[in-house]
Protein backbone atom coordinates (compact mmCIF):
# COMPACT_ATOMS: atom_id res chain seq x y z
CA UNK A 1 0.00 0.00 0.00
CA UNK A 2 1.37 3.39 -0.93
CA UNK A 3 1.10 6.37 1.34
CA UNK A 4 -2.30 8.03 1.15
CA UNK A 5 -4.00 5.04 -0.49
CA UNK A 6 -7.12 3.61 1.08
CA UNK A 7 -6.46 0.39 3.03
CA UNK A 8 -7.95 -2.73 1.53
CA UNK A 9 -11.14 -3.56 3.39
CA UNK A 10 -12.08 -7.04 4.52
CA UNK A 11 -14.49 -8.94 2.32
CA UNK A 12 -17.74 -10.15 3.83
CA UNK A 13 -16.30 -13.68 3.95
CA UNK A 14 -13.08 -12.48 5.64
CA UNK A 15 -15.09 -10.48 8.17
CA UNK A 16 -17.25 -13.52 9.00
CA UNK A 17 -14.11 -15.68 9.38
CA UNK A 18 -12.47 -13.09 11.62
CA UNK A 19 -15.59 -12.72 13.79
CA UNK A 20 -15.77 -16.51 14.24
CA UNK A 21 -12.10 -16.62 15.28
CA UNK A 22 -12.46 -13.54 17.52
CA UNK A 23 -15.43 -15.16 19.23
CA UNK A 24 -13.31 -18.25 19.99
CA UNK A 25 -10.48 -16.00 21.25
CA UNK A 26 -12.91 -14.25 23.57
CA UNK A 27 -14.97 -17.21 24.79
CA UNK A 28 -12.44 -20.03 25.17
CA UNK A 29 -10.21 -18.47 27.87
CA UNK A 30 -13.18 -17.97 30.19
CA UNK A 31 -14.43 -21.52 29.65
CA UNK A 32 -10.95 -22.93 30.38
CA UNK A 33 -10.56 -20.67 33.43
CA UNK A 34 -13.89 -21.89 34.82
CA UNK A 35 -12.91 -25.53 34.28
CA UNK A 36 -9.51 -25.10 35.95
CA UNK A 37 -11.00 -23.31 38.95
CA UNK A 38 -13.74 -25.92 39.31
CA UNK A 39 -11.59 -29.03 38.83
CA UNK A 40 -8.18 -27.86 40.05
CA UNK A 41 -8.71 -24.85 42.26
CA UNK A 42 -6.17 -22.86 40.23
CA UNK A 43 -6.25 -20.40 37.38
CA UNK A 44 -5.65 -21.51 33.81
CA UNK A 45 -2.58 -19.27 33.45
CA UNK A 46 -1.07 -20.70 36.64
CA UNK A 47 -1.70 -24.22 35.34
CA UNK A 48 -0.14 -23.29 32.01
CA UNK A 49 2.99 -22.00 33.80
CA UNK A 50 3.31 -25.18 35.86
CA UNK A 51 2.52 -27.43 32.92
CA UNK A 52 5.17 -25.74 30.79
CA UNK A 53 7.74 -26.11 33.57
CA UNK A 54 6.83 -29.78 33.97
CA UNK A 55 8.14 -30.45 30.46
CA UNK A 56 11.37 -28.43 30.83
CA UNK A 57 14.73 -30.07 31.58
CA UNK A 58 15.01 -30.39 35.36
CA UNK A 59 11.60 -28.63 35.45
CA UNK A 60 13.50 -25.32 35.33
CA UNK A 61 13.49 -22.31 32.98
CA UNK A 62 14.63 -18.70 33.04
CA UNK A 63 11.76 -16.35 33.92
CA UNK A 64 12.08 -14.55 30.58
CA UNK A 65 12.00 -17.82 28.63
CA UNK A 66 8.98 -19.05 30.58
CA UNK A 67 7.14 -15.75 30.07
CA UNK A 68 7.71 -16.00 26.34
CA UNK A 69 6.63 -19.65 26.28
CA UNK A 70 3.31 -18.95 27.99
CA UNK A 71 2.75 -15.66 26.12
CA UNK A 72 2.76 -13.65 29.32
CA UNK A 73 4.57 -10.54 30.40
CA UNK A 74 7.29 -10.76 33.04
CA UNK A 75 4.98 -8.84 35.37
CA UNK A 76 2.10 -11.29 34.90
CA UNK A 77 4.46 -14.25 35.31
CA UNK A 78 5.98 -12.71 38.44
CA UNK A 79 2.51 -12.35 39.98
CA UNK A 80 1.69 -15.97 39.09
CA UNK A 81 5.04 -17.15 40.46
CA UNK A 82 4.32 -15.40 43.76
CA UNK A 83 0.97 -17.21 44.04
CA UNK A 84 2.53 -20.56 43.08
CA UNK A 85 5.46 -20.11 45.48
CA UNK A 86 3.00 -19.53 48.33
CA UNK A 87 1.42 -22.89 47.48
CA UNK A 88 4.84 -24.58 47.41
CA UNK A 89 4.45 -25.42 43.74
CA UNK A 90 7.48 -23.55 42.40
CA UNK A 91 10.63 -21.79 43.51
CA UNK A 92 12.62 -18.88 42.12
CA UNK A 93 16.33 -18.30 42.52
CA UNK A 94 19.08 -16.26 40.88
CA UNK A 95 20.73 -18.03 37.97
CA UNK A 96 24.16 -19.14 39.27
CA UNK A 97 25.58 -18.87 35.74
CA UNK A 98 24.23 -15.37 35.22
CA UNK A 99 23.17 -13.40 38.29
CA UNK A 100 21.08 -11.09 36.11
CA UNK A 101 18.42 -13.72 35.40
CA UNK A 102 16.06 -15.69 37.60
CA UNK A 103 15.42 -19.41 37.35
CA UNK A 104 11.98 -20.85 38.04
CA UNK A 105 11.67 -24.48 39.09
CA UNK A 106 8.56 -26.60 39.48
CA UNK A 107 8.69 -28.40 42.82
CA UNK A 108 7.70 -32.02 43.38
CA UNK A 109 4.44 -30.74 44.89
CA UNK A 110 3.89 -28.61 41.78
CA UNK A 111 4.48 -31.60 39.51
CA UNK A 112 1.96 -33.57 41.55
CA UNK A 113 -0.56 -30.73 41.22
CA UNK A 114 -0.10 -30.66 37.43
CA UNK A 115 -0.51 -34.44 37.26
CA UNK A 116 -3.66 -34.35 39.41
CA UNK A 117 -5.31 -31.58 37.36
CA UNK A 118 -4.21 -32.70 33.89
CA UNK A 119 -6.81 -35.47 33.29
CA UNK A 120 -9.84 -33.20 33.80
CA UNK A 121 -8.20 -30.40 31.81
CA UNK A 122 -7.31 -32.69 28.94
CA UNK A 123 -10.85 -34.06 28.89
CA UNK A 124 -12.15 -30.49 28.58
CA UNK A 125 -9.60 -29.65 25.86
CA UNK A 126 -10.60 -32.76 23.94
CA UNK A 127 -14.30 -31.78 24.20
CA UNK A 128 -13.77 -28.13 23.24
CA UNK A 129 -10.89 -28.28 20.81
CA UNK A 130 -10.38 -31.72 19.29
CA UNK A 131 -13.80 -33.38 19.11
CA UNK A 132 -15.45 -30.63 17.01
CA UNK A 133 -12.68 -31.01 14.39
CA UNK A 134 -11.51 -33.83 12.20
CA UNK A 135 -7.87 -34.87 12.61
CA UNK A 136 -7.06 -33.08 9.35
CA UNK A 137 -8.80 -29.88 10.51
CA UNK A 138 -6.93 -30.01 13.81
CA UNK A 139 -3.59 -30.27 11.97
CA UNK A 140 -4.61 -27.43 9.61
CA UNK A 141 -5.62 -25.25 12.56
CA UNK A 142 -2.26 -25.88 14.26
CA UNK A 143 -0.45 -24.96 11.05
CA UNK A 144 -2.54 -21.81 10.64
CA UNK A 145 -1.99 -20.79 14.27
CA UNK A 146 1.79 -21.22 13.95
CA UNK A 147 1.76 -19.00 10.85
CA UNK A 148 -0.32 -16.32 12.59
CA UNK A 149 1.92 -16.46 15.67
CA UNK A 150 5.05 -16.08 13.55
CA UNK A 151 3.70 -12.83 12.09
CA UNK A 152 2.25 -11.58 15.40
CA UNK A 153 5.45 -12.26 17.33
CA UNK A 154 7.43 -10.24 14.80
CA UNK A 155 5.08 -7.26 15.22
Amino acid sequence: MTSGAEPERLTDEERAQWFAFAHVLTLLPGVLETQMQRDGGIGHFDYLVMSWLSTAPERTLRMSELASSVCGTLSRLSNAATRLERQGWLTRRPNPEDGRTTLVTLTDAGRQKVESVAPAHETELRRLFFEPLTAAQSRQLATACRRILAVAQDS
